[in-house]
């Protein structure tokens, strides 16, 4: 059986009696055992294969069915499934279930997707490269000797390794972008508001979105149309009726695409090569493409790392182990040293991003670092507004260099946060953004980012599937 096909060859085929949902359902689970090498899965759900039989029943017997028809989904494991554990790869909440389901959860689950696991990620989607879980990392399954990208990896690797269909992940720097950049595969990361933060377990709540990882431009556009809208439970949501995948098919002819300097320098050599590449694509289809400058983006690393340790400092604060949480012995109990006893179980890169956020906004430092972090952060947003004037998108690679081996900058966490230089701004100005699998090179690939304004989403998934009609990419072998 073809576990590769896209989300809207799934709905066709099912829709129209050719394929078994529940046959695809069983394949899908045992693919996910034979290749757990992965690690893309935290946890999964074999009464799946339940649900699937359900939904073929529906078919058969001329029921209503939702539009995903039993669609095997999986679901970065910091988003609530009721009733399923949400671990966010840490061992704080190693025996955590959820008692309610994410809005995003919510509407899939209307839609009849069935949700096959909850995917491996760098705790508490702090992470870029999956290393960083309490459950082991997760591995590129182009050469499972290199990082899938974080923080959403499990995620990226369970849609490229075909272990699903399309997955939800978490993109608050590029969580989102970065691993389908690594793995070949598609991540939209929406504009801010579009799509519900409920049942989200929070990071950094200012720049944070759910957004899917899929196959295709057009499977993203698929689950957007479910996924996205007003929710009283997440009073920055947007009401917004737009049909993602209605015209998108549009082309980019005439369009006026920004090629920012800052955001093309100090590129790997196959990176610079595919974005040359790219550039030359979209010029054959139509659209002219400008130089341009944004000189707020070269701060906009350390703007990001000080704002979201900021956040992400006040939001684990409620992990003190003392209203929820594991066994632990209180011999010899003070209050701060049990307090930093229960704190221990986070892993190092949260550890260094709680402590970093305790200082940037403390009295004596916060006017040297948090205020001028939310400074940057504004001209920044000011800067991109005035771009747009100009431009209607914007193309970059979506990570300036190639996937490495595993392990390789552990020891190195700053040549980490260059891994994100191309994604944050669209998490801190709000955009839209999404990766398109454009070029391979050595057998792992490579993903270009097209950006733009605020509320343009759709025109963004327009020129993502112009481009990735162009792309020529070799098939997952595993």
């Amino acid at each position: 059986m073809n576990l590769g096909i896209s989300a809207l060859e799934y709905v066709r085929q099912v829709g129209a009696g050719q394929l078994s949902a529940e046959e695809f359902m069983a394949c899908t689970l045992e693919r996910i055992k034979k290749h757990d090498e992965l690690g893309a899965y935290i946890s999964t759900d074999e009464s799946c294969i339940n649900m699937a039989r359900a939904v073929d029943k529906k078919i058969r017997t001329g029921q209503k069915v939702g539009a995903c028809l039993g669609m095997p989904v999986s679901v970065k494991d910091n988003i609530c499934i009721r009733g399923a554990k949400t671990t966010c790869a840490s061992r704080m909440l190693q025996d955590y279930v959820a008692p309610y389901d994410a809005t995003a959860i919510q509407r899939l689950r209307k839609k009849d997707a069935i949700f096959v696991g909850k995917t491996n990620l760098d705790e508490f989607a702090m992470g870029f490269t999956t290393e960083f879980s309490s459950y082991g990392p997760s591995r590129n399954p182009w050469n499972q000797e290199y990082v899938p990208g974080g923080s959403s990896g499990g995620s990226a690797v369970a849609v490229a390794a075909n272990q699903c269909i399309v997955s939800l992940g978490s993109d608050t720097g590029g969580s989102v972008r970065n691993p389908a950049s690594f793995c070949g595969v598609v991540g939209f990361k929406p504009t801010y508001g579009t799509v519900s933060r409920y049942g989200l377990v929070s990071y950094a709540n200012s720049i944070e979105q759910i957004g899917p990882i899929t196959r295709t431009v057009g499977d993203a556009a698929f689950v957007m149309n479910i996924i996205s809208g007003y929710d009283p439970h997440d009073n920055t949501t947007l009401q917004n009726d737009t049909d993602y995948l209605d015209g998108i098919d549009a082309g980019i002819e005439g369009k006026k695409i920004g090629i920012v300097r800052e955001m093309t320098a100090g590129m790997e050599e196959p990176v610079a090569k595919a974005m040359s590449d790219a550039v030359s694509t979209i010029e054959e289809l139509g659209a002219s493409c400008v130089d341009m400058s944004i000189d707020m983006m070269q701060y906009a690393v350390a703007s990001y790392y000080t704002i979201t340790s900021t956040e992400a400092a006040s939001n684990l604060a409620r992990y003190d182990n003392l209203r929820y949480g594991f066994d632990m012995p209180m011999d010899g109990y003070e209050f701060n040293t049990y307090i930093s006893r229960a704190r221990g179980r986070f892993g190092p890169e949260v550890i260094r991003r709680m402590i970093l956020g305790g200082l940037v906004p403390s009295a004596g430092h916060a006017g040297r670092y948090f205020l001028k972090a939310l400074k940057v952060k504004a001209r920044l947003a000011r800067q991109i507004k005035r771009a747009f004037e100009t431009v209607d998108l914007l193309l970059t690679p979506t990570v300036p260099v190639m996937p490495f081996k595993i392990g390789s900058r552990l020891d190195d966490p700053v040549s980490l946060f260059a891994v994100d230089v191309n994604t944050v701004t669209a998490n801190l100005t709000g955009i839209p953004a999404i990766s398109v699998p454009f070029a391979h090179e050595n057998g792992l690939p490579i993903g270009m980012q097209i950006m733009g304004r605020q509320m343009h989403d759709r025109q963004v998934l327009q020129a993502a599937y112009a481009l990735e009609q162009q792309a020529t990419l070799p098939e997952m072998i595993l």
